[in-house]
């Protein structure tokens, strides 16, 4: 049987605060736990949330990320710390980490599923990935994965966030807190799950190409420097468009491309761009993409993270949920504004309003593409999309 309890802090203190949230968790999960998740703000001295949620979890797989702002049961939240505890004596959750995202995300994605699935004494089902927010690419992390555990394996996750600075951001294993870092967990045994992934954002203007890319940096379009499609659109010269991180004001303008397998166009978000009229993205666009610029609307949001609410829930076939984990890109935060508890309520009235529930809002996600799984299952590095995974137990 499965047994899952969420709670959430904002106590002032970072250790109390981490008490708090896990005694929650673990009460609310029967007293016991074989799986700790942990997400918290930045704004917290690191080391002390662990020091918490490790006084009262003790020796229990630990893993999380800071984050952009938490999810729990109760509804979305900010500078506090949230924590899932996972009862499950029929399933085995095995760590693996690796390590220098900021260099080479796919040596990182690479290691941290292979130490897990060399740990494993069961195959995998499913894989769950926490990776630095400001890793030099996103999707190279979900190859390094893949190239391990097979390029149709359903991988889900986020990147980690620092409350919208873009300055550093912390990955946690057990109780050590690190950065530039891809924690990975194996889930096996006898459980079942379903994925849903949407974003709801619009296309506008003409379709363009990438004609000069490399990895995360988008260099020219149409043979254009990159960072003028920005000029364009918000008629701002580049030196104002540099002075500050443009995902300040881009975030509601993200980049979409056409991938094979996917009903919406993949998302990129820009996060910052340089004096040569380069942008670099949260992943990588390869050369050659087709690329438009897109819109968010807040109606159009909410409506699409409904529909993969409705997915993850018809891919459990009659199986009763027992955890939500929501990976929810800040972006989505920032375009609905007040609006953003109709966005998860929209989720609770499709899947339960009180089946256990935990998340943070991104820098990233990660998900099958159009949620789909099986032969036809290919994970990607997503953006300003909504990314559900919904854990059933078995008949």
């Amino acid at each position: 049987m499965i047994k899952t309890g969420v709670g959430r802090s904002k106590n002032l203190n970072a250790i109390e605060a981490g008490k708090e949230a896990c005694s929650k968790a673990i009460g609310e999960a029967g007293g016991k736990a074989d799986l700790i998740i942990v997400f918290s703000t930045a704004a917290y001295e690191q080391k002390e949330v662990i020091e918490g949620v490790r006084a009262v979890s003790k020796e229990v797989p630990l893993v999380g990320c800071s984050d952009a702002g938490e999810i729990t049961t109760q509804g979305p939240t900010s500078k506090s710390v949230a924590v899932m505890a996972v009862q499950a004596p029929d399933m085995e959750f095995t760590i693996g980490v690796g390590q220098g995202t900021d260099k080479n995300s796919f040596e990182a994605g690479k290691e941290a599923a292979q130490e897990a699935k060399r740990k494993a004494k069961t195959p995998f089902s499913l894989f769950l990935m926490f990776l630095d927010g400001l890793a030099e690419n996103g999707a190279a992390a979900v190859r390094g994965a893949q190239s391990i555990l097979g390029e149709n394996f359903p991988i889900m996750g986020g990147s980690a966030g620092d409350d919208f600075l873009f300055k550093k951001t912390y990955e946690y294993y057990n109780d050590q807190v690190l950065t530039n870092t891809v924690i990975g967990v194996g889930l096996s045994g006898k459980f079942t799950f379903g994925v849903g992934v949407r974003h709801g954002w619009e296309p506008i203007g003409l379709s363009m190409r990438a004609t000069k890319s490399q990895g995360g940096k988008l260099i020219e379009i149409d043979n254009r420097p990159a960072l003028s499609i920005y000029e364009d659109y918000f008629g701002k010269k580049a030196e104002d468009l540099i002075k500050e991180p443009i995902a300040r004001i881009a975030y509601t303008y993200p980049l979409g491309m056409s991938v094979e397998g996917s009903p919406e166009l993949l998302l990129r978000d820009v996060v910052i761009a340089n004096e040569k009229g380069e942008i670099t993205c949260a992943a990588e666009i390869p050369e050659g993409s087709e690329i438009r610029l897109m819109m968010g609307d807040p109606e159009k949001a909410i409506g699409a993270a409904k529909e993969a609410a409705e997915n993850a829930l018809a891919q459990l076939k009659g199986s009763l949920p027992k955890a939500i984990f929501v990976f929810n890109c800040v972006a989505r935060h920032k375009l609905l504004g007040l609006k953003i508890g109709e966005e998860i309520a929209a989720i609770q009235n499709v899947l339960g309003k009180n089946i256990p529930l935990i998340g943070f809002y991104t820098y990233g996600e990660l998900a099958p593409l159009g949620g789909i799984l099986g032969a036809g299952c290919r994970t990607a590095f997503h953006n300003e999309t909504m990314a559900l995974l919904v854990l059933g137990e078995q008949n």
